[in-house]
């Protein structure tokens, strides 16, 4: 599971601001603690989403101090992200996914975009065209 420690920083007019330390991109607000808690995870794979644009390396979680909370990305943004390391891991590029699969590139791209709506399905093809499959576990939440 890919969930990454957030410090929520009260702010003295109200609310909170919400800061990863493994991808200082993604820096959120809320109102309240549960509203910042729900934005970062937006915050997160949106941030995410810049490293896979730029074809850099995702950064790895680090564990939780005291005090932080724990955000993970969502069902869709892990399956997303287990796609693009899997490529990196493979040194398999979009085209010769997109070849793989016989879709076109813009299908690949779209499948990749943490802030896309992408379809379950099309991730588990995609991760079965590298040999790979999805599987999804429930956990208590926290």
């Amino acid at each position: 599971m890919r969930a990454y420690p957030a410090t929520l920083t009260p702010d003295p007019d109200g609310g909170f601001t919400v800061t990863f330390r493994d991808v200082p991109e993604a820096i959120t607000e809320g109102d309240s603690r549960e509203e910042a808690l729900l934005r970062a995870e937006e915050a997160l794979e949106s941030a995410l989403a810049l490293y896979v644009a730029t074809k850099e390396k995702l950064p790895a979680p680090s564990e939780a101090q005291p005090g932080e909370a724990i955000v993970p990305l969502s069902a869709l943004g892990m399956a997303e992200t287990a796609l693009y390391e899997a490529m990196r891991e493979q040194g398999a590029g979009r085209a010769e996914l997109a070849r793989r699969l016989r879709w076109h590139l813009p299908q690949i791209t779209r499948v990749l975009d943490l802030r896309h709506a992408s379809k379950m399905e099309q991730v588990e093809a995609a991760l079965a065209a590298l040999g790979l499959r999805l599987i999804v576990d429930v956990a208590k939440a926290a």
